[in-house]
C-alpha cells in the first residue's frame, strides 16, 4: 500500500514499515520504518543547542523502542483518526495492521490464565520487559557507518539466504546517516539567523555531522555528537563503558573544550533519563583501566547531583586510591552513586559461564545494574523474577495464595506429615523450582515472541556476532545469550525459615497447625507466638543460624536456574535487583513466620536485611551478606548501605567505610550501593515531601528523588538501618 505523503509527518515509522516492499521480513520492515522515521520525523534543534540528536516523535501512535522495538498507543491512533478525517481510512489501516505487532500485547496475550495469576499475585513473572542493551559504541565510533555498511555487505555474500536481514541492517545505518544529513542542514539553516556563540556552535554541529557518523570522529566534540546521535536513535538506554571508548577522543582535544562537551552531555543524560554509565575496571591481566575521564565523570556527578545516569564504578585490587577517594567523595554528596562493583567477583562468575577473560573484563551494567558484556551480549536485563517469600507461602498453604485465595500451585498434601525441618525444606525447594520453571517458561515464550515480532536491526549492527551469523540481536545473534531471573524477598524468607526451624521442628514449642492458624488470623489472638516468631534471629546480624539458611536458599535458586536454557541460546543465572517492585511483592504476601503482618509492604530490597532488622552494625551486616553465593550471581546482587551523613563528614568515618568496602570486596562481595543520608531529613521528607524535592535515595538498584517514590517505598527507605559508627 502507498500512503498519502502527509502521513509521513504523522506516522513516519508505521508508513515506512508498511510500505516496505520486496521482502516479507520483519528486520527489513523495521529497518525501513527506522529510515522513514529518520527522514521524516520532526527534528528538535534549538538555536542554543550544543548537540543535535533527538527528533520529536512523541505524538505518533507507532514508535520505535529500544526494548520492545515497536511501541503502539491505540489511543493516539484513535485521536489521529478523529483529527484527520481526510486520512481516516489510511490511519485506520495503520492501526489495523500495526496494533497486533505490539510485542508487549503479544506477550501478555500469550500467558495462560495461571501464568497471569502468578504474575498478578507477584509469585513470579517472566518476559514482561524486553530488556536493556549495551551496543558497541566503541566500534561505532572507530568504524563509522560507512565501514559498518561495508562489513554488512561482506557478510551478505556469506549468507545470501539472509538478504532481507542484512538489508534491514543497512537501512538502520542509513537512518543514522539520514539524521546526520538533516541535522547538518538544519544547523546551517539556523546559523544564518544566529549570532555570536550560537552561530559558532551551530556551524560546529553542521561540520561534525557532515563528517561523522559516516566516518570516525576527529576530536571529543565530534565523538560526543556522533555518539549522541546514535544513542538517541537507540532509545537513550545505557552508555556502558563510556570512559573507555571515549578516552582517545578526549586526549585528542583541548581539555577545557572536552570538559565543556562532557558537561553538556551530562545535561542531556539527565533530560533523557539515561540509564547506566560505567567507569573504571581492569583488563584480563588485572591492569587498571581507569583514566582521566573516570575522575572527571565522578567530579561532574557530584557537582550536578542528578539521579541519572545510574553511575557504576568497577573496582579491583589495583584500583588507584585516588579514584576510590573520588568515588567516596561523590557518593558522600548524597546521590547514591557511584555504585561499586567488584571485578574480583564478577569476572570469575562470567568466566564460569564460558565467557573468556578478555570479554568477561569488558562487562558493564545496564538498566539499574544488570550485568552485560559491552557490545557482545544479550543477557536478559532482566528476563523475570521469583518471589522466594511467595514460594514459602505456597509451601505453608499447600499451593493456595493467601492474598487471592486462589490455587497457584499443585497440592502436595505433605506439610502436616513433615517430621523434620529437612523434609519441610524439600517441600519449600519444590515450590521454588515450580515458580522458577514458570518464570523460565514465560521468559522463553516472550523471547520467542520478541525474536519473531520485535527484532532490533539497529542494535544488531553494533553487537558482535549478529552480522557475522546473520542473526538478529534477539534471535541468538550476539556472542553471549544468557538470561537473568532475579530473586525477591531473600532475607525475609530466611528469617521466616529460621523461626519455623527453631520453634516448630527443634524446640517444638508450637505445632505447624498452630502456626498456620496464627498466620491465617494475622497473629490476632496469638500474642506470644507473634512475639516469639517476630523477635527471633534475623539475617544481617552475623547470626550463622539464619545466615546459613539464607545462603542455602539463595544457592539452591541460583543452582537450579543454571539447569535452564534461554530461548536465545544461553543459560539462566540469578541476581537480586528488585528495582521498585519490593513493596508490591510485600503487599501480595499475607502474614509470614518472620513476623510480617498481612499485606505489609515492607520487604528487603536487595541482599541486605529486612529494613530495620540489622541491629548489630555494618560489620555484622557485611559478614551475613558474605555468606551468600556471590560467585553464582550472573546479575546484580544488590547490597544497599544507608550511611549517616555525619559519618561521612568525618575523616575517620570515611576511612572506616573505605576499609569496610575493601574488606567486603576482598572476601568476595559483588556489589555495594551506598546512600549517604540524614535520618532527620528523611523523616521530615516522609511527612513533608514537597520540602525535599532534591533529596535522592537508593531504591532497589537505582537512584531516584524521594518525592517520586510511592508511600510504601519511602517508608522502606526510612526504616532501613542507618549506619553510624
Amino acid at each position: 500500500m502507498t500512503f498519502d505523503k502527509r502521513l509521513l509527518k504523522i506516522e513516519p515509522f508505521a508508513v515506512g514499515y508498511l510500505e516496505a516492499d520486496g521482502f516479507d521480513d520483519v528486520d527489513y520492515k523495521i529497518g525501513s520504518g527506522l529510515l522513514s522515521q529518520a527522514k521524516h520525523g520532526r527534528l528538535m534543534l534549538a538555536p542554543s543547542a550544543f548537540f543535535a540528536g533527538g527528533y520529536d516523535f512523541t505524538d505518533a501512535g507507532v514508535k520505535s523502542h529500544y526494548a520492545h522495538t515497536i511501541w503502539i498507543n491505540d489511543g493516539v491512533l484513535d485521536d489521529e483518526i478523529a483529527r484527520y478525517p481526510e486520512l481516516a481510512t489510511e490511519l485506520s489501516y495503520i492501526k489495523e495492521r500495526m496494533s497486533p505487532l505490539d510485542s508487549r500485547k503479544l506477550v501478555r496475550q500469550h500467558k495462560s490464565p495461571l501464568e497471569d495469576k502468578l504474575t498478578k499475585m507477584r509469585a513470579c513473572w517472566g518476559g514482561d520487559w524486553g530488556g536493556h542493551g549495551n551496543p558497541d559504541y566503541d566500534a561505532f565510533l572507530k568504524l563509522g557507518t560507512s565501514a559498518i555498511i561495508a562489513k554488512i555487505n561482506r557478510y551478505r555474500k556469506v549468507h545470501p539466504e539472509r538478504e532481507p536481514f542484512y538489508l534491514g541492517l543497512i537501512r538502520s545505518m542509513q537512518a543514522l546517516e539520514a539524521l546526520a544529513e538533516r541535522y547538518a542542514s538544519l544547523a546551517d539553516e539556523l546559523a544564518e539567523s544566529a549570532e555570536g556563540d550560537e552561530r559558532v556552535q551551530l556551524l560546529r554541529i553542521s561540520k561534525a555531522l557532515s563528517h561523522s557518523p559516516k566516518n570516525p570522529p576527529r576530536d571529543f566534540f565530534e565523538a560526543c555528537q556522533s555518539f549522541w546521535l546514535c544513542f538517541m536513535l537507540m532509545g537513550s538506554d545505557s552508555p556502558g563503558r563510556f570512559d573507555q571508548f571515549m578516552i582517545d577522543y578526549y586526549r585528542a582535544s583541548d581539555p577545557k573544550d572536552a570538559e565543556c562537551c562532557l558537561r553538556h552531555l551530562w545535561q542531556e543524560f539527565k533530560s533523557t533519563r539515561t540509564w547506566n554509565l560505567c567507569i573504571g575496571g581492569s583488563d584480563e591481566n588485572r591492569r587498571d583501566e581507569s583514566n582521566e575521564l573516570s575522575y572527571l565523570i565522578l567530579r561532574l556527578a557530584r557537582e550536578y547531583r542528578y539521579n541519572t545516569p545510574n553511575l557504576t564504578m568497577r573496582v579491583h585490587r589495583g584500583t588507584p586510591e585516588a579514584l576510590l577517594d573520588e568515588a567516596i567523595e561523590t557518593f558522600s554528596s548524597g546521590i547514591g552513586m557511584p555504585v561499586l562493583y567488584n571485578d574480583e567477583c564478577v569476572c570469575p562468575a562470567l568466566e564460569a559461564l564460558g565467557i573468556p577473560p578478555s570479554d568477561a573484563r569488558d562487562y558493564c551494567m545496564n538498566g539499574c545494574n544488570q550485568i552485560d558484556i559491552m557490545g557482545k551480549s544479550h543477557m536478559g536485563l532482566e528476563d523475570g523474577e521469583v518471589s522466594l517469600l511467595k514460594a514459602l507461602e505456597l509451601t505453608l498453604f499447600d499451593g493456595v495464595c493467601q492474598y487471592s485465595q486462589e490455587r497457584l500451585a499443585p497440592s502436595l498434601g505433605e506439610l502436616e506429615r513433615t517430621g523434620s525441618f529437612s523434609e519441610f525444606m524439600m517441600l519449600y525447594k519444590r515450590r521454588v523450582e515450580y515458580l522458577t520453571d514458570a518464570a523460565v517458561k514465560m521468559a522463553n515464550d516472550a523471547q520467542a515472541i520478541y525474536a519473531e515480532f520485535a527484532p532490533n536491526p539497529l542494535r544488531s549492527c553494533l553487537i558482535s556476532g549478529c552480522i557475522e551469523k546473520g542473526l538478529d540481536y534477539k534471535s541468538g545473534g550476539p556472542l553471549y545469550n544468557h538470561g537473568q531471573i532475579l530473586a525477591e524477598g531473600i532475607a525475609d524468607t530466611a528469617d521466616a525459615l529460621a523461626a519455623i526451624k527453631h520453634f516448630v521442628y527443634e524446640t517444638k514449642k508450637y505445632t505447624m497447625s498452630e502456626l498456620l492458624r496464627a498466620l491465617r488470623a494475622d497473629f490476632d489472638g496469638y500474642g506470644e507466638l507473634y512475639k516469639d516468631f517476630s523477635g527471633y534471629r534475623k539475617f544481617g546480624n552475623n547470626a550463622p543460624y539464619v545466615d546459613e539458611l539464607c545462603a542455602e536458599i539463595t544457592r539452591h535458586f541460583f543452582t537450579y536456574l543454571r539447569t535452564k536454557r534461554t530461548y536465545r541460546g544461553g543459560i539462566y543465572t540469578g541476581g537480586c535487583s528488585p528495582f521498585n517492585r519490593a513493596a508490591l511483592y510485600g503487599e501480595r504476601v499475607k502474614a509470614m513466620p518472620n513476623g510480617k503482618r498481612a499485606c505489609d509492604t515492607m520487604l528487603a530490597d536487595g541482599i541486605g536485611a529486612v529494613p530495620g532488622e540489622d541491629t548489630s552494625g555494618i560489620t555484622a551486616l557485611l559478614h551475613s551478606a558474605l555468606t551468600l553465593p556471590h560467585g553464582l550471581a550472573g546479575s546484580g546482587f544488590i547490597l544497599n548501605l544507608k550511611l549517616s551523613r555525619d559519618l561521612l563528614e568525618r575523616e575517620r568515618g570515611r576511612a572506616a567505610i573505605e576499609a569496610c568496602i575493601k574488606v567486603y570486596f576482598e572476601q568476595g562481595g559483588q556489589q555495594i550501593s551506598p546512600s549517604v543520608i540524614s535520618q532527620s531529613e528523611l523523616e521530615d521528607a516522609l511527612v513533608f515531601p514537597e520540602r525535599h524535592r532534591n533529596l535522592i535515595v537508593r531504591v532497589g538498584g537505582y537512584s531516584d528523588y524521594f518525592i517520586n517514590l510511592s508511600k510504601e517505598l519511602r517508608e522502606n527507605v526510612v526504616r532501613r538501618t542507618l549506619i553510624n559508627l
